[in-house]
């Protein structure tokens, strides 16, 4: 077990490995070696300290793949502060609900991403701001926020820039921040993210150093990376899957992290090319469109060999192409979900493809995982279908200031019960057969109905509403919503759909909107969602 701050995880790798590429953006021209990224961020976390930011303070960032991303990542790994990461989806109410929920004093962003402007929604979120000293916010929609630092060399009115941050670094000296270090313990929070829950409002799961840590290294080991590996990274760093299986997964064993800043197929072959990379990470809609893309023959991708297919179920024919066309032989399927820093299960890179594509593989070293019978603790036999729990270093602390979810989730004895159902069979290998819960996911991203109700509810013409997964070849799953009007109203989908622009992520917005009269009930009154769902594909397929 390694019992070390993320911090000291990237420290010691610069001393292994001063020379070896850490970080490389091609497209940048950035490229920072061990010793050169520990330092950069060493710059980061003094920077922090001079902000006034304590250990355990909670810092957000919302921003794409940028690499003062991975800067934050390891610099507030190095003095204390949690990261909480934001969904670069996300709008107006849902920045606002996590910035007010997870208590942050401090928000990094970008200016913008494909459309919406970060900087008008802080502004709007935050008038105050306008006329504000850096550092100095009052807000009274955000009473804890106190700094806006904005990624990038443009000045902004009451917000420092990245530069501002780097200048701060100078007041505080080596000592300072080597007692900030050694203060942290490997069990402190060290990160947050935020996932729906089935009430519909997100859950802050607190996930620790040696959570975080230990996950890492056991996903590089069970995928076979090692220094000698460079990992083309296109997934977002704001979930697990970037963070964890991505640069903490890299700097875990000395690996090269080399991230593609927002996910473009093409840039993704491009980058692998110039930069031989040995792995890959990608949710299957990413491999498909990579594969599928015209200029897909043009780009040499014979130095792949390893990387992580996850996010949702792998369709057998892709994982054929992406081990024939794509040269990853050893690609490897991850199971997991937040709350278990992320992964649970994985395949190994010597598993028969049958394996890869029909089970999402067997517990990773040090995880125990059992499957028992729905409501109930009693383990059952091999080969029966219930709930798939899980219990380890790799849980989380728990829920940000919502102990009655932590204690829902994860019971006395210490398993976390991941809702998902599931078979294990006589070898340890687990297939996923269904959801005790009502979650979507759709192209890799979770959905959960119960919050996008509650967005509806607030429709002036809505009387009820329920959401729903319909099956979709692209993404896996598609939102539908069924809606019942009140008396007297009418409404379009277009309607609707207009409703959710700007305060709602895109990908939550309903593909399909319909209206009803009733919907199909149990005889005590409950709502039988499975009935609708048979209703809405039979609907689809007419």
């Amino acid at each position: 077990m390694i019992r070390k701050s993320v911090g000291e995880l990237l420290a010691d790798r610069a001393k292994e490995m001063p020379n070896r590429d850490a970080l490389v953006y091609p497209d940048r021209g950035l490229r920072y070696s061990y010793s050169e990224f520990n330092d950069v961020c060493e710059q980061v976390a003094k920077g922090l300290i001079a902000l006034g930011v304590q250990k355990g303070e909670n810092v957000a960032v919302w921003a794409t793949n940028v690499p003062e991303w991975v800067s934050l990542q390891f610099g507030t790994g190095k003095m204390g502060a949690v990261l909480v990461t934001v969904n670069t989806n996300y709008r107006s109410s849902e920045l606002e609900y996590l910035l007010k929920q997870s208590e942050s004093t401090t928000l990094f962003l970008i200016e913008g991403y494909r459309g919406n402007s970060y900087i008008d929604t802080i502004y709007d979120l935050c008038p105050e701001l306008k006329t504000a000293e850096p550092g100095k916010l009052e807000s009274k929609r955000l009473p804890l926020l106190k700094n806006v630092i904005i990624i990038g060399e443009k000045k902004y009115e009451g917000a420092y820039n990245w530069s501002d941050l780097i200048e701060l670094a100078g007041h505080i000296t080596d000592e300072e921040l080597k007692a900030r270090m050694a203060s942290l313990d490997p069990d402190d929070v060290i990160n947050m993210q935020y996932t729906s829950g089935t009430t519909g409002f997100p859950k802050g799961v607190m996930l620790t150093h040696s959570n975080l840590t230990n996950n890492a290294y056991n996903i590089a080991k069970c995928m076979e990376l090692t220094e000698q590996d460079r990992l083309c990274i296109p997934v977002p760093f704001f979930h697990c899957f970037g963070c964890v299986i991505g640069t903490l997964a890299c700097v875990s064993v000395g690996a090269t992290m080399i991230p593609v800043q927002e996910f473009d197929p093409e840039a993704v072959l491009l980058t692998v090319e110039q930069e031989k990379c040995t792995a890959l990470h990608g949710v299957p809609t990413m491999f498909i469109a990579e594969l599928n893309h015209p200029n897909f023959a043009k780009y040499d991708l014979s130095t792949l060999r390893t990387g992580v297919m996850a996010g949702s179920n792998c369709p057998v024919e892709v994982m054929k192409a992406v081990i024939n066309k794509m040269n990853m032989t050893e690609i490897t399927i991850c199971y997991g979900q937040t709350e278990a820093s992320p992964v649970i299960t994985q395949t190994r890179t010597d598993d028969p493809i049958e394996l890869r594509v029909e089970t999402i593989g067997r517990a990773l070293p040090n995880v125990e995982v059992k499957i028992v019978e729905p409501g109930t603790n009693r383990e059952l036999p091999a080969n029966h279908q219930g709930e798939l729990c899980t219990r380890g270093y790799h849980v989380m602390k728990g829920y940000y200031r919502n102990d009655e979810a932590t204690r829902e989730t994860i019971d006395e004895d210490g398993w976390l019960h991941t809702g998902d159902l599931a078979v294990m069979d006589e070898n340890g290998y687990c297939r996923v057969t269904g959801r005790l819960k009502d979650m979507i996911i759709r192209g890799g991203e979770n959905i959960y109905p119960r919050e996008i109700e509650e967005f509806l509810y607030t429709h002036p013409k809505v009387l009820d509403a329920q959401v729903i997964g319909v099956p979709d070849d692209k993404f896996g799953e598609e939102v539908m919503a069924w809606i019942i009007l009140k008396d007297g109203e009418t409404a379009t989908a277009d309607e609707i759909k207009d409703y959710f622009k700007n305060k709602v992520s895109r990908h939550k917005i309903p593909k399909y909107i319909n209206f009803t009269d009733a919907y199909p009930m149990t005889a005590s009154g409950k709502i039988q969602k499975f009935k609708l769902r048979e209703q809405s594909i039979n609907l689809l397929t007419i």
